[in-house]
């Protein structure tokens, strides 16, 4: 099964693909989707969609995982993630492949093995676990093939558990 991640955001998108295998993960891709902040808000969100939409298509996945909505203290940055959260939805429901979400702190319980953990624990565990050189390795698309990971582990679980 090909699992797409995204780590949704205005100005920049991280994505992972993985192909998953039993309860083995198989790295097929990993980036960031970029938009200038210099450019009008509207058209960042289109640029990030035009470019998800692109990379949704070349992977075609059958599932697009993305993490669930977080309660910021800021409610205006927590409506601009919600805004870049849902042109991330759009991609997916566009591409026609089924959407799962993970809260964040369960992602990095099933990275790490601590849901309080700090970003730099979860990009420091993926690089580890696909060989990737960490300095070469976003955030936003270690974010996301961490989410591609919980999922592989959920389906492994979910798989015992029948």
């Amino acid at each position: 099964m090909k699992v797409f991640g995204l780590d949704p955001g205005t100005v920049k998108v991280g994505f992972g693909v993985v192909e998953i295998e039993g309860s083995r993960c198989r790295l097929v891709d990993h980036g960031v989707v970029k938009a200038s902040q210099r450019l009008p808000f509207e058209t960042r969100l289109l640029k990030i969609h035009e470019g998800l939409c692109e990379a949704l298509a070349t992977h075609r996945p059958q599932v697009v995982v993305i993490e669930q909505v977080f309660h910021g203290k800021n409610a205006r940055t927590a409506l601009k993630i919600g805004e870049g959260r849902g042109v991330a939805l759009l991609s997916a429901a566009q591409c026609g492949s089924r959407v799962v979400e993970y809260a964040a702190r369960d992602v990095k319980k099933a990275v790490v093995g601590n849901g309080g953990a700090q970003k730099e624990q979860v990009q420091w565990m993926i690089a580890q676990t696909f060989g990737i050189d960490r300095d070469t390795l976003a955030e936003d698309a270690a974010d996301a093939l961490a989410l591609c990971v919980t999922h592989g582990q959920r389906l492994a679980t979910d798989a015992l558990l029948r």
